[in-house]
């Protein structure tokens, strides 16, 4: 099954995104993630949902998505004519044995140290979901606690590239 990042634009009002999100609940479409935040115009509120799914199922729930009155725009975003972005933070076993290679594999990804006890050590780590897939590989071998991440966000390449 192909994965799709849907762009979805709309007048920042309560319920938008519950009534977003039940379209694709109704349509039995699992969202994978779904993050939404206000834009550079206050009343304007991007919503970014990764599915998974054929192009028949999604053009249909795309269409309906465009029928509700608060959706303004939608796009259907392709991973290579787009940014696209995640937050992870990761809380990791470690000691005091582990705690430079598990601070170096956050350098590498260019993570940063947030919080350090004497068994944990929590990271946060910003990248394209490969980048976030593999800093959570790498730390999973000295045991992760607690893990977070905020869901895709994805913003189309501007022309003129």
């Amino acid at each position: 099954m192909k994965t799709h990042t849907l762009s979805i634009l709309v007048r920042n009002h309560p319920g938008v995104l519950s009534h977003i999100a039940g379209l694709f609940a109704r349509r039995a479409y699992n969202i994978e993630s779904i993050a939404a935040g206000v834009t550079e115009k206050p009343d304007v509120t991007r919503i970014t949902i990764v599915v998974a799914g054929d192009e028949d199922v999604l053009e249909q729930v795309t269409k309906q998505v465009r029928k509700l009155v608060d959706v303004i725009k939608v796009v259907d975003l392709k991973y290579s004519e787009s940014i696209t972005r995640e937050l992870a933070i990761i809380t990791v076993k470690a000691n005091k044995d582990t705690r430079s290679e598990i601070i170096e594999i956050g350098d590498v990804f260019k993570g940063t140290v947030v919080d350090i006890t004497d068994s944990t050590i929590t990271i946060q780590v910003a990248g394209n979901e490969r980048q976030i897939k593999g800093v959570i590989k790498l730390l999973s071998h000295f045991g992760i606690e607690e893990m977070a991440r905020t869901g895709l966000i994805a913003l189309p390449y501007k022309s003129g590239r």
